[in-house]
């Protein structure tokens, strides 16, 4: 979705958005009900939780070596060489639309951009939120946000608000 405004090459180099801290778990994609059924079926390697009543996320908790909160673990759909494994119509939507986050802010939703991005921090903020702002994926995301709310994040103070 963000393709426009970041290279595909800066993503694959980086794959930051790929693996997850022990302490940052809630920041793992969430998966509908029949993704989870048709990627378990394709990759009988992926594990999968509950993270609501009608959703799931990976389970990490086997990939971890330590105990220690800061160390990372890779999404077991994240190919070292080749990036995402996944197809585009496989990818749940928090992956497609990264940095992006759908929050509740005083009640109302928003969308927010996630600045722990290294590729996102080169493009300036204003054409960031022109881009996200102008191309409907605000709306986009918000729409999702309110059909799914099980893929709402917590708001943090550090996003950056852009609708």
């Amino acid at each position: 979705m963000l393709s426009k405004i970041l290279s595909s090459e800066d993503c694959a180099a980086c794959k930051f958005c790929c693996s997850f801290r022990r302490k940052s778990l809630w920041e793992t994609p969430i998966f509908s009900e029949k993704q989870k059924n048709l990627l378990e079926k394709k990759y009988p390697h992926a594990v999968f939780k509950p993270a609501a009543k009608n959703s799931y996320t990976v389970n990490l908790d086997d990939a971890y070596k330590t105990d220690d909160p800061e160390e990372e673990a890779a999404c077991p759909f994240l190919d070292s060489e080749r990036g995402c494994i996944l197809d585009s119509d496989e990818k749940p939507f928090d992956c497609s639309i990264w940095p992006l986050r759908a929050c509740r802010k005083d009640g109302a939703l928003k969308v927010m951009l996630e600045n722990t991005c290294p590729a996102i921090n080169r493009v300036p903020f204003e054409r960031v939120r022109e881009f996200v702002i102008g191309d409907g994926i605000a709306k986009k995301i918000l729409e999702e946000a309110e059909k799914n709310p099980d893929m709402l994040k917590d708001f943090n103070q550090e996003y950056l608000i852009i609708e």
